[in-house]
């Protein structure tokens, strides 16, 4: 099964070790990066890693409104201000070892070297068509 981990620097529960990024030192910005890095090379070499990526936090929400004309809004979340900083997707054999996972990356080194303690959110690729019942 392959899931998506969400890393939600802001819109979801504070970590533990809630100091914001821009007030981490260069070196604790590093030892946080290399803790992703080697996470995602340990995934890679076990064969459960397909894809990783940081987001900036600039964006917008699109929708159709008519031919030519989409409208586009502050975002990319408007109401809420979220910011998701970035995902991996992993393909594993049970939610169990998503969970387990999902917990290793919460352990990224933040403020001071200690862990973040970071909430993610785990979310399981949709792998059939819902079906309407009534």
């Amino acid at each position: 099964m392959k899931y998506l981990l969400l890393k939600h620097y802001r819109g979801a529960p504070a970590p533990a070790n809630d100091v914001p990024m821009d007030r981490w030192t260069p070196e604790e910005v590093h030892a946080h990066i290399q803790y992703m890095s080697d996470f995602a090379a340990r995934l890679e070499k076990s064969g459960e890693f397909v894809d990783g990526q940081a987001l900036a936090p600039e964006g917008a929400f699109v929708r159709y409104d008519g031919e030519g004309r989409p409208p586009v809004t502050d975002g990319p979340f408007a109401e809420t201000k979220d910011l998701i900083a970035g995902w991996y997707i992993i393909d594993v054999e049970s939610w169990d070892r998503a969970v387990q996972l999902a917990g290793e990356l919460s352990a990224a080194p933040g403020a001071g070297g200690q862990p973040i303690h970071e909430w993610l959110e785990v979310r399981p690729f949709l792998t059939e068509s819902p079906t309407v019942t009534e």
